[in-house]
């Protein structure tokens, strides 16, 4: 199992505040608060190499991190019988989706990996796709064997844990990967300036 992520750069829009969390080395970080869009002169630091992923799709397909090389990501962790902050968290990256116009599909992917392997399996996935208008080219939902999720899981920094009753408590995390496979910006949970993120998908895109 690979190390995890080194804490990111970080877009947070909880209690009404926006905090970004900027890393300088994995030693210290510079912090600056305010609100807004980001500026168009404003590049996103470099985390690093995204984790790798290879896991199966909807359709019962290998998609991988690999194969997507030279498009811009989003990637993202739900699971399909919640019935709360997951559909709000798709609902919203839906509607960007949608905003991206003829980029979306061909430029632009969104990734959602399930945090429920054992209940995800791919045809539940592709019902909840549809179920939540993310069903259009470009949209990769994913599920695996529990070690192979957990290992994605942990090396992306997202804690999951299933409750007696099945519903999974996690991270809501939403990581932007840029055309190189590298990670650039991750959004923590759902209250996030949807206008914000689709101007760093943008501005991936254009580099």
């Amino acid at each position: 199992m690979g190390s995890p992520l080194p804490p990111p750069l970080s877009r947070e829009l909880e209690r009404g505040v926006r905090r970004r969390a900027v890393v300088v080395s994995a030693l210290s970080a510079a912090v600056a608060t305010g609100s807004g869009a980001t500026k168009p002169s404003e590049r996103l630091p470099v985390i690093g190499p995204a984790p790798a992923f290879a896991l199966t799709s909807a359709s019962n397909e290998k998609v991988s991190l690999a194969q997507l090389r030279s498009k811009v990501l989003a990637v993202t962790f739900v699971f399909t019988t919640c019935t709360s902050t997951c559909p709000i968290l798709t609902a919203k990256l839906a509607e960007i989706s949608r905003r991206l116009g003829p980029d979306f599909g061909p430029r632009i992917n969104f990734v959602a990996i399930t945090v429920d392997p054992l209940n995800d399996t791919p045809s539940k996935l592709r019902d909840y796709a549809s179920a939540h208008g993310a069903d259009m080219p470009g949209w990769h939902f994913l599920t695996g064997t529990p070690v192979e999720v957990s290992d994605v899981l942990h090396r992306y920094g997202v804690y999951a844990k299933k409750g007696e009753r099945g519903e999974v408590d996690h991270l809501f995390l939403t990581s932007l990967i840029d055309k190189a496979g590298r990670l650039r910006v991750q959004y923590l949970g759902t209250r996030f300036d949807a206008r914000e993120m689709q101007g760093d998908l943008q501005m991936l895109l254009a580099e």
